[in-house]
């Protein structure tokens, strides 16, 4: 058998798997289909025809379209829910394009796909774009899950109630805007990378009125910002009839155009490595459902990066190429038609963004920021496995010294980047008798990175303070309240009947050392320098040992003991990265089995 039937027969076999659920019908159709292509192939290369491997993807990719299209609605499970209000579920064909001008010139054009709901519709539209479908329910092949936006999780609530909660926290009243449209790179085959997308809001007269705008980064961190028009950006451009339509019923599109939404704001969110945080933003974006929310697009919408010297750096822009699609129209040979042209514009989106960085770097030298960490008003990244052990531990120690505080207090706790973790009050005992004296104390975790942190210290008032007031890892509402959450205590005694315990708690207190101050040297010498700093006073367990030694029970015991050692060894020899740490073991485990087997 030849290189490109045994290519063909992996990427059809990994294309049945993905969709799931195959009978041992649909089984025999896929035989029939691959050897019917595999003569085709033999074909082909007996005529030493050119067949290339990108081909075979492709070829095996729309077979698996055309076995899988006939029964995806049948399996679907059940109807899409009707929606009577404003707008539709559409596709948006588009391209975007990028444009730096300085300090080095650099540009590029890529197809883009983007997917409109309106936000408040649950269903599956034509089997290609769905939202709001349970687990167990077969969705469509573009699906927007609502746990993938604004807070994160919390998907039950769907797109409107997160569109309501976002818009309260910001002290909007949601009644406002009772119509939204979301246009977003949607889910494929359960992927997407998505480095922005548009909340449209209405007026109950379906005039747009604001814009939300979700951005995503790299690193996993996201921004939102709300933004109105600004004062001269308000009202119609007359046309020839000289009309409002929304004053006129009959009024046709071309009878007034709606004037784009112009705002221009502060940059604080840290999105492409060869730009720092400094600047401003400006957005130029039309009204994709005019009139009256009933129309089809067209997508546009440009973002100017302003440097801080308030010129134009960086023009980046989203428009349609070619007409949006409701999917309810589609036919089968329609969507087969789609898929195979679009179905890889998604997956392709972050090499894409990788290939452009490397030539930045590479070919135009351009100097390269490191991350900051994010200001209050974004969102840190998801945890990673340590900090994500860490945080229940360390909630449960915050209840703690709030139940012990003498102090009439009310802690608010906010996590960071831990899925469906939600915020939390702790009542002290003096405030639980008299709430009107209580003082309120709201403290924001950032980003994960702070619980990881947070075990190095041995004292949990400068942990607090050094977090919050340097490294900016944690918000505090009060700073001054500090000192009645985390009153300074002696050093906890290591009293345990563990001998487990003695041992690792033993070396967890003879190895900690103040964590390294967050900053973006530039050089690896001063890399090293602020890594090799070292705490000179008497190494001591933390209050927060003592914590887990005395009210946790063994299994966290030993968790807890475990992930703490982790981190304190591989600041000595893996670079401060457990995963490093992972793979040195990996990798010495493998030669002393090499060594003691014969």
């Amino acid at each position: 058998m030849s290189l490109h039937l045994v290519a063909l027969r992996a990427a059809a076999l990994s294309y049945y798997s993905a969709f799931g659920g195959i009978g041992d019908l649909l089984l025999l159709i896929g035989w029939f289909t691959w050897r019917r292509l595999a003569y085709v192939i033999q074909y082909l290369e007996s005529h030493n025809a050119k067949v290339t491997l990108p081909t075979i993807v492709t070829a095996s990719f729309t077979i698996a379209i055309l076995i899988s299209l006939p029964s995806y609605g049948r399996k679907r499970g059940m109807p899409p829910s009707a929606w009577q209000g404003p707008g539709r579920p559409m596709l948006f064909p588009c391209q975007t394009t990028h444009t730096r001008l300085f300090p080095k010139k650099h540009s590029f054009v890529y197809s883009y796909l983007l997917v409109g709901v309106p936000v408040g519709w649950a269903g599956v539209a034509g089997d290609m774009i769905s939202t709001g479908i349970g687990d167990g329910v077969r969705k469509g092949w573009y699906n927007i899950d609502a746990a993938d936006y604004l807070e994160r999780g919390r998907g039950h609530i769907e797109l409107r109630g997160k569109l309501d909660e976002y818009l309260q926290s910001q002290g909007i009243d949601a009644s406002r805007y009772p119509y939204a449209y979301l246009v977003t790179a949607a889910k494929f085959l359960g992927y997407h990378f998505n480095p922005v997308s548009f909340w449209y809001l209405y007026s109950a007269e379906k005039r747009l009125e604001a814009t939300i705008l979700e951005v995503n980064n790299t690193f996993d961190e996201r921004r939102m910002y709300f933004l109105t028009p600004d004062d001269d950006n308000v009202g119609y451009v007359e046309g020839s009839s000289g009309k409002d339509p929304l004053s006129d019923a009959s009024a046709s599109s071309d009878a007034s155009t709606p004037k784009p939404l112009k705002q221009k704001w502060a940059k604080d969110f840290h999105v492409s490595p060869f730009n720092s945080r400094k600047g401003a933003y400006s957005l130029v974006a039309h009204d994709p459902l005019h009139p009256r929310m009933e129309g089809s697009g067209p997508i546009d919408s440009t973002i100017n990066l302003i440097s801080s010297k308030s010129n134009t750096k960086l023009v980046a822009r989203v428009f349609s190429n070619g007409d949006a699609i409701d999917p309810t129209n589609m036919t089968l040979f329609d969507r087969i038609n789609f898929l195979s042209r679009w179905w890889w514009v998604g997956l392709v989106t972050f090499p894409r963004i990788v290939k452009e960085a490397a030539a930045l770097f590479f070919q135009r030298k351009l100097h390269v920021w490191f991350r900051p960490e994010p200001l209050k008003e974004s969102m840190g990244r998801r945890a990673d496995h340590t900090e994500a052990q860490l945080e229940p531990i360390f909630r449960r120690y915050l209840k703690y010294l709030v139940h012990q505080s003498p102090a009439p207090l009310v802690v608010r706790y906010m996590p960071s980047g831990i899925s469906n973790a939600s915020t939390e009050e702790f009542v002290s005992p003096t405030a639980e008798t008299d709430r009107n004296s209580a003082e309120l104390l709201e403290l924001k975790v950032l980003t994960p990175v702070f619980y990881a942190r947070f075990m190095y210290y041995a004292h949990d008032f400068e942990a607090m303070f050094t977090e919050f007031n340097d490294n900016c890892t944690i918000s505090v509402s009060n700073p001054a309240l500090l000192p009645k959450l985390v009153f300074k205590k002696p050093s906890p005694p290591l009293s345990t009947a563990s001998y487990m315990d003695f041992g690792y708690f033993t070396a967890i207190k003879n190895l900690r050392q103040r964590p390294p101050r967050i900053e973006r040297p530039l050089t690896s010498s001063q890399i090293i320098t602020t890594h090799s700093q070292k705490d000179i006073r008497v190494f001591r367990l933390s209050a927060l040992d003592g914590y887990v030694l005395s009210h946790e029970d063994a299994e966290t015991r030993s968790l807890y003991r475990r992930l703490v050692l982790k981190l304190f060894v591989a600041d000595r020899i893996a670079l401060g990265s457990v995963d490093i740490l992972w793979l040195e073991s990996l990798f010495f485990r493998i030669l002393l089995a090499w060594a003691i087997l014969p």
